[in-house]
């Protein structure tokens, strides 16, 4: 009888830890990036009462009689099934479709996670909400290269980073000329440049009929602004298909813009992607595009699939900053649980495999958005009941096995 009241002890301490991770579980039901636990169980030792033995003709082979002695917790697992998706719209927050886990600096330790609650701090720094910092590539802000081999490293997006001018190397025309203009017609393009310092300058070039199939271009710069050559008139000349005949392209050599900025060459390109053609009709001839920019301070950030942060500068250029990195493991199972929705590497969980996103072993990520918890509340109202009735159960057992040793000790009476 006291067997029974020990199976029944070890049954509720059983039961009690399966109640602990239905409980844990439900608390944190709304815990992005949780991943839910599960409490398995197994027999415990068994008394043997008699062994058993083989065939001994004329008798039969008999079998053990052993007696149970309870039940003990096998493992407590760890459920890594995806969790949905859920919009936040703040750019720094990031959800892991399929494996991996972004990498941490905790107090100088290496953490896994797959909460993707990220804010910048005062410095730049892309942390959680307890201050890890997270874990990739920095892109050299000078050559733009980056070396995924290279050891891993805080990610910082600080907020005065600024880019440097780029000055206009080349404007690109395009469109048509009307093959039925008059001798001294003329057509106006107009369009921004950037000198070395970044400050912006309009360029006009006047298109004049000159004759037939004959036009001349003449380049005017703002006041002040000087260059040894290219400015025109240059002639531009067209077939009877109303294709350009004549240079491709006129060079202004040596263009200074006032205001202390250094001498530049600016080509303009008449046989771009879209070239300066001839045709009869309305004239469509303009000034597509001109490279260059003006210094540009950083206004905001990007996150990509392949983790690549993009930022966002006040001159409307895009520059990428840096890489994410995501870590899988053999067995994820493995990893212990350090609080504050991180993980730890473990002898069984083999060592962290490290790349970026939407490679081979890791997932794509999803900017703008956190993965929920995991936590299937129908299926943790089911397990609390059985877990309650496993309990009861066993409770009962217990005062079977006192009422029986009560009745024992009145014998005596």
């Amino acid at each position: 009888m006291l067997r029974s009241m020990f199976s029944g002890v070890s049954g509720l301490r059983s039961h009690q830890i399966m109640m602990d991770v239905v409980s844990n579980n439900i608390a944190n039901v709304n815990t992005s990036g949780f991943k839910a636990s599960r409490a398995t169980f197994q027999e415990a030792i068994s008394q043997v009462l008699r062994g058993a033995s083989g065939i001994e003709p004329p008798r039969a082979g008999v079998n053990p009689m052993q007696i149970g002695l309870g039940v003990q917790a096998a493992s407590i697992d760890t459920i890594f099934t995806q969790g949905a998706t859920q919009l936040t719209g703040r750019a720094t927050d990031v959800a892991i479709d399929g494996a991996g886990f972004l990498i941490m600096n905790v107090a100088g330790q290496e953490r896994y996670t797959r909460s993707g609650t990220l804010n910048l701090d005062q410095v730049g720094n892309l942390s959680g909400p307890t201050g890890g910092i997270l874990q990739g590539w920095m892109v050299d802000p000078l050559t733009g290269a980056v070396d995924f081999n290279a050891p891993l490293e805080d990610l910082s997006v600080p907020a005065g980073q600024t880019i440097d001018p780029v000055p206009t190397s080349i404007i690109e025309y395009g469109g048509s000329l009307p093959a039925e203009a008059l001798v001294g017609d003329s057509i106006r393009a107009t369009i921004s440049v950037f000198d070395t310092l970044g400050n912006p300058h309009e360029v006009i070039a006047d298109f004049v009929k000159t004759g037939v199939n004959a036009w001349e271009v003449t380049v005017t710069l703002p006041a002040g602004a000087t260059a040894v050559s290219g400015l025109g008139p240059t002639a531009m000349t067209f077939d009877t298909d109303g294709n350009l005949t004549s240079a491709p392209t006129i060079l202004l050599d040596d263009v200074v813009f006032p205001g202390g900025a250094g001498a530049q060459d600016i080509t303009l390109d008449l046989a771009g992607q879209v070239p300066v053609v001839q045709f009869g009709g309305v004239a469509t001839l303009n000034a597509l595009g001109a490279d260059g920019n003006a210094k540009g301070t950083l206004s905001g950030i990007e996150i990509g699939a392949d983790g690549a942060i993009t930022g966002r500068f006040s001159n409307g250029k895009n520059k990428i900053l840096a890489y994410i990195a995501l870590a899988t493991f053999t067995n994820p199972g493995g990893l212990g649980r350090e609080g504050e929705s991180f993980f730890a590497e473990s002898a069984n969980s083999g060592v962290p495999l490290i790349g970026r996103p939407s490679g081979p072993l890791h997932g794509p990520l999803v900017a703008g958005a956190v993965e929920a918890s995991n936590v299937d509340l129908a299926q943790e109202f089911t397990n609390m009941i059985i877990a309650q009735r496993g309990f009861q159960a066993n409770s009962r057992a217990i005062t079977t096995s006192d009422e029986l040793l009560n009745e024992l000790i009145n014998l005596k009476r």
